[in-house]
């Protein structure tokens, strides 16, 4: 039976997210309302075991936004993130009778900088180390006729398989790893490899470790000479280009495989899933544990994405659940049930909800009629009020006080009798 936990979920804020899982389908969970509970609003694809999502990239911006996908049958798709409608489609695999499953992609990144007219650029980099640029035409008058064009090609390594890759935040450079590659920077620009890391040499007893990473991320959006590094070894490497080519720190986390890195904005902490549903913060300026989150997941995780204005971060892995997180107090804020293993998650950063901005705005109108009416009404039937409440009060006093006079006339009255009765 696998492990749950009970736990009171609070809900979350406005926010969109797509999930992509085994079977090929791309799901859109969103949440409206200021404690919305997040739900399946739209379903793209059909269930097919040969159209596993490997890798996943967006381009979320406000104007024509895109969304890149990878598949397991060596497909890449270029598709509209807001209503799942495919631009463009082509293969990956380029060399005669290797099939697609032999060189999976195990990398994906579409680039997001100043697009030029109808043009798009793709990274994609396989198992076997083959990395390729492209340009792609996304001109929605010319939907029919893919333009796609190869720019560069290269050769990451000359062994072993790659697992995980990553562009830095100025899109310049990428860094490379996997089973038996160390991971090793490139400059994207000239496609030339400027930085490779040293393996780590033999322990106490002569045991050698095998080079086996299995995710990557950077530190910081602006700085490409830090990144961090998980290992199959559960086993955390953090690596300075600029002061050695081996770790400048690492640690251990449990006691299974890392499976997903990811960074927070304030560049020195980072997220980490490993293959039992872990989930925790370091800071990598010192190595410490921040803390864990608290929500028990009962399957591996293998992604995670970090939210760019919400304090939120979202999980997904083999248990088939998408876990939305609040980074500050590490609770978890919802969970969504989406049927199969889930391979990718990323978040559309552009999301509005309707209802509270059409509240919002319905209040400044409320707020400013209000205004209005106070000005021309004015203050005058506020004075008269309390200028007839002070009236009757002063009525009040004087009749109080003839009361209180006659009260006191008659107790003198009764007790000049009852002296007199005395004294007779």
């Amino acid at each position: 039976m696998p492990r749950t936990t009970t736990l009171e979920c609070p809900g979350c804020p406005p926010l969109r997210a797509l999930t992509f899982d085994s079977l090929g389908l791309i799901k859109v969970i969103e949440s409206r309302g200021e404690r919305g509970i997040p739900q399946v609003v739209e379903r793209w694809g059909d269930p097919d075991s040969s159209k596993c999502v490997l890798a996943a990239s967006i381009d979320d911006r406000k104007k024509d936004p895109l969304l890149a996908v990878a598949r397991k049958n060596g497909e890449v798709e270029v598709l509209n993130p807001l209503n799942g409608e495919i631009r463009v489609v082509f293969s990956n695999v380029v060399e005669d009778g290797v099939q697609p499953e032999d060189d999976a992609i195990a990398g994906l990144h579409l680039f997001k900088r100043e697009r030029s007219t109808g043009s798009c650029a793709l990274l994609t980099c396989t198992t076997k180390g083959n990395a390729s640029m492209r340009s792609i035409g996304v001109d929605k008058s010319m939907a029919d006729v893919a333009n796609i064009s190869v720019t560069k090609t290269w050769k990451v390594c000359g062994s072993g398989n790659v697992l995980c890759s990553k562009v830095d935040g100025s899109e310049n450079y990428a860094v490379f790893g996997g089973k038996g590659v160390e991971v090793n920077l490139w400059d994207l620009e000239s496609s030339t490899k400027i930085w490779t890391a040293k393996p780590p040499p033999k322990n106490s007893l002569g045991i050698f470790t095998p080079t086996w990473f299995t995710c990557t991320t950077f530190l910081s959006n602006d700085d490409h000479r830090k990144f961090a590094a998980g290992t199959n070894n559960h086993q955390v490497h953090l690596y300075d280009i600029s002061a050695q080519r081996r770790p400048v720190l690492s640690f251990d986390f449990r006691e299974t495989a890392i499976k997903a890195v990811t960074e927070d904005q304030d560049g020195h902490t980072i997220y980490i899933g490993n293959g039992s549903g872990d989930l925790a913060s370091f800071d990598m300026r010192t190595g410490k544990l921040l803390g864990c989150f608290i929500g028990k997941c009962s399957g591996s995780i293998r992604s995670m994405a970090r939210h760019p204005e919400l304090p939120v971060i979202a999980s997904c892995g083999l248990d088939s659940y998408l876990r939305l997180w609040d980074i500050n107090t590490r609770q978890l804020l919802s969970a969504v049930f989406l049927k199969q293993h889930l391979t990718n998650v990323v978040f559309d950063s552009n999301f509005v909800d309707k209802e509270i901005a059409a509240t919002a705005q319905n209040v400044d109108g409320i707020q400013t009629t209000e205004i209005q009416t106070e000005d021309e009404i004015g203050t005058l039937p506020v004075k008269r009020k309390k200028a007839s409440k002070e009236k009757r009060e002063k009525k009040k006093k004087p009749e109080e006080n003839e009361e209180s006079a006659v009260t006191k006339s008659k107790k003198k009255s009764r007790k000049h009798k009852r002296e007199n009765g005395d004294d007779a």
